[in-house]
């Protein structure tokens, strides 16, 4: 219930929430697995059910595409592994440059931010169960990106008016993370679960 509770607050309250996690202990092994491993399963889990059973409707030519279940398994457990990875490097990302943004270093603090701006994208993964419903996906992935803003001058110590900028620059230095990623998935032969967050082709098996 505390895991349900984190979410529902920082999703429905979240400048209040962010004073709560501010002031919470943490380490990295209780981050990744009280919070981040568990909910950055539910996109891969969901995707890999959406694809495998319902699948995606190919533009022009009709019917649709079902990636083979192995398959979808097996993309999912690549997509979620690179993406707890992912989380760290993004919060590594965090730490470095809340000096420049008026900030304290502060690794904990860094992945905590992280780690709870993300929330809302990975509760928004349970839409790709259906892929068509991809786009309310979206709009939770932006709603992380407020969070994200919410939470770095919270966490991070910086000066509210800088809050904009360092949002915009970690932003901007996780799509080339999610960028390389992306490569390494399709450079190791998979496909759809990082290609339908980076614009690419859902149709690869």
């Amino acid at each position: 219930m505390a895991l349900v509770d984190r979410v529902k607050n920082i999703l429905l309250s979240p400048r209040a929430e962010w004073q709560v996690i501010d002031a919470e202990p943490a380490t990295v092994s209780s981050l990744y697995a009280g919070y981040i491993a568990p909910l950055s399963a539910i996109p891969a889990i969901c995707q890999a059910v959406g694809m495998a059973l319902i699948g995606i409707s190919i533009p022009f030519v009709g019917g649709s595409y079902k990636t083979p279940f192995v398959s979808a398994i097996t993309n999912a457990a690549v997509t979620y592994v690179l993406g707890l990875v992912a989380i760290y490097i993004v919060a590594l990302i965090v730490d470095a440059l809340a000096p420049s943004f008026g900030g304290t270093k502060n690794p904990i603090q860094a992945l905590k931010v992280v780690a709870y701006a993300y929330t809302a994208a990975w509760v928004g993964g349970i839409f790709s169960l259906i892929p068509a419903l991809g786009i309310i996906a979206l709009i939770f992935a932006l709603y992380s990106l407020y969070l994200l803003y919410l939470g770095l001058p919270v966490l991070m110590k910086a000066p509210a008016e800088k809050a904009l900028g360092y949002t915009v620059v970690v932003v901007l230095v996780t799509f080339v993370v999610m960028f390389v990623i992306f490569y390494i998935v399709r450079m190791l032969g998979f496909g759809y679960g990082m290609g339908a967050m980076s614009g690419g082709s859902p149709y690869r098996p």
